[in-house]
């Protein structure tokens, strides 16, 4: 992943982005390890979270890892340029982040769990990178696709910069905002880590625990 890092650490402006494509990336019909669909309709009840914490393919099997997920995929959230090529994302010149798609049942898994895994599975203080990955599609986000899920996320970045705080981290620098678009990536990085059982992996949490109970409260 680090072949192609971007070095600047200022998100590109909507007029300096580059320009895209109308053509979207082919999304393969089944997930590799859950074997599910990818792309909507999904089932009904489930919900739709994004998360961006650095390299999206240790991200993503982060999540399909958790039980009540119905399936993940790769992409790119947050920035200006409509179906971008990874390349282009790895360039800093399109705004956005490599981003996890989680569809999940909040019966079986809560959104504040999710919002654990997150916080816990990646460093939220870093800004613009994440361990050896330099630049800002590698930066720390959230992109709630409900008014009850941004609240829960400004929350939960809130008690966990406590928890943080007291073990010496400075403060958290995750983007809390609304779900814009999201453009799935090409069909080779969906499951990566799946195809790829000995590639590469740049996330690493803290070890500071998030405090589900307060959150699920």
């Amino acid at each position: 992943m680090g072949l192609f890092t971007g070095r600047k650490r200022d998100v590109v402006s909507r007029e300096d982005a580059l320009p895209g494509r109308s053509e979207p990336m082919p999304v393969p019909d089944r997930h590799l390890v859950l074997g599910t669909p990818l792309a909507p309709p999904f089932p009904p009840g489930t919900e739709r979270a994004f998360f961006a914490m650095g390299c999206f393919w240790g991200a993503e099997r982060t999540f399909w890892q958790v039980e009540g997920v119905y399936t993940t995929a790769v992409g790119y959230s947050g920035g200006f340029t409509p179906n971008p090529t990874y390349e282009e994302v790895c360039s800093g010149q399109t705004g956005h982040a490599e981003t996890v798609l989680v569809v999940f049942d909040p019966k079986a898994t809560p959104y504040a769990s999710l919002l654990a895994v997150f916080f816990e599975s990646h460093d939220p203080t870093q800004g613009m990178r994440q361990g050896n990955d330099v630049g800002t599609q590698y930066r720390s986000a959230i992109f709630a696709t409900s008014e009850s899920q941004l609240e829960a996320a400004q929350a939960a970045a809130a008690r966990y910069q406590e928890a943080l705080t007291a073990s010496g981290f400075g403060p958290i620098t995750t983007e809390i905002v609304s779900a814009g678009p999201f453009f799935y990536a090409e069909p080779y990085h969906q499951q990566y880590l799946a195809a790829n059982p000995n590639g590469y992996c740049g996330i690493g949490g803290t070890g500071v625990a998030c405090p589900v109970g307060v959150l699920g409260a």
